[in-house]
């Protein structure tokens, strides 16, 4: 199932995971277009041991200097001869480089482990200068190291040749690198923007609904007649408000519990007896209102009606050994270019006033061609 979910937030976000892979490609194009070529030359040097170690003599002399060789401080302190500003200057001058642009160039000593291998690599934007730089610097730091004792000797392994292809720029590579990074970026952030959102949307479908009965709230209901009657306003509609005179006192005996199932189950009634394009809402504490789009006052007065009935029926709650009588009662409205929200709720309490003040007709619907109450079996 949490594939599934993922899967569902991907399809969604599918265009967020194009434009980032395609932003991502487009970037690395661009750099890899405007980016100045760098080459790397590489040499390699080996430290052996000198002269006076392998000329005729003490062979305790010999294994000691061995021994001294392969300790790590040897090889890094010639490490740091290499890249030294000492060596850098005397290879600028035995090549006869002037104005080096010192910043366009990285240059690399390293030893490699568990050897007595140096490695020497400069990268730099003219490949032949690069080449020719690496070996002179190699060649100065092993003239530099012989002046100062023979335990050592330091010599070429391997020196470096001009390299013909740079190591960056590499556009198609780049590219293909850069897609794949955007893509997995795209796809989280596909994720991401839909766990932000749905939480979001949860959040206001919870200040828009009615925390008892899971039907709109008043606020939102009023905002949705109006926008219905703003976006809409030579339509036919009509509305109702359903009052529950009986279920008054349970408010204060019943448990919070017990008023949300006997609520729910009244909310169930009215989403049966309803159409699925009908509204909603929780009005007052002990009414509900609905909505009735494209529904004229004639046509509402038989759907409430019939929701009346339905509501006529008790109620039990056999968790608390209760039968709740509702005792119902429905004023509606019908609405007609020319009249406001306010006027159209108005006169549906109106309405709903005058079915409480009539026991024997629990069913009033107000029309503004008929400024009439109209009874529920259609008697004026």
């Amino acid at each position: 199932m949490e594939l599934k979910l993922y899967f569902r937030m991907l399809q969604r976000g599918w265009w967020l995971i194009v434009l980032v892979a395609l932003v991502a490609l487009m970037a690395s194009l661009i750099v890899s277009y405007v980016s100045v070529p760098q080459y790397k030359a590489t040499s390699r040097l080996i430290l052996t041991p000198g002269s006076l170690l392998t000329s005729e003599g003490n062979p305790e002399v010999l294994i000691a200097g061995l021994e001294t060789l392969d300790l790590r401080s040897v090889v890094a302190t010639y490490t740091e001869i290499m890249s030294s500003k000492k060596i850098l200057n005397e290879s600028l001058t035995y090549l006869g480089v002037e104005g080096f642009p010192e910043k366009e160039y990285i240059i690399l000593a390293v030893a490699l482990p568990e050897s007595s291998v140096l490695e020497l690599s400069v990268t730099g934007p003219d490949p032949r200068l690069a080449a020719d730089l690496a070996n002179a610097l190699g060649y100065q730091t092993i003239l530099f190291t012989r002046s100062l004792n023979r335990v050592y000797e330091l010599n070429f392994l391997d020196q470096a040749i001009v390299p013909s292809d740079p190591i960056s720029p590499k556009p198609i590579q780049d590219a293909a690198l850069s897609l794949v990074l955007g893509l997995a970026v795209g796809a989280a952030l596909a994720i991401l923007s839909e766990q932000i959102r749905i939480p979001l949307e949860t959040y206001q479908r919870r200040l828009q609904l009615d925390s008892d009965t899971g039907v709109y709230n008043n606020r939102f209901f009023s905002r949705l007649l109006e926008d219905q009657i703003s976006n809409n306003p030579s339509g036919v509609m009509s509305i109702g408000i359903i009052e529950l005179s009986g279920v008054d006192d349970y408010f204060e005996t019943l448990p919070s519990v017990g008023v949300q199932r006997l609520l729910g189950n009244v909310t169930d009634i009215l989403r049966r007896e309803l159409r699925g394009n009908d509204n909603i809402g929780r009005w007052q504490k002990n009414s509900f209102i609905v909505m009735l789009p494209m529904t004229t006052g004639e046509a509402a007065s038989r759907i409430f009606k019939r929701i009346c009935q339905a509501l006529q029926t008790p109620i039990d709650l056999y968790q608390y050994d209760l039968t709740v009588n509702l005792d119902p009662h429905v004023g509606g409205g019908e609405y007609s270019n020319g009249i406001s929200a306010n006027e159209l709720l108005n006169k549906t309490t109106e309405a709903l006033d005058q079915s409480k003040r009539d026991p024997s007709n629990p069913v009033y619907v107000w029309e503004l061609r008929n400024p009439f109450w109209v009874q529920k079996d259609g008697e004026s």
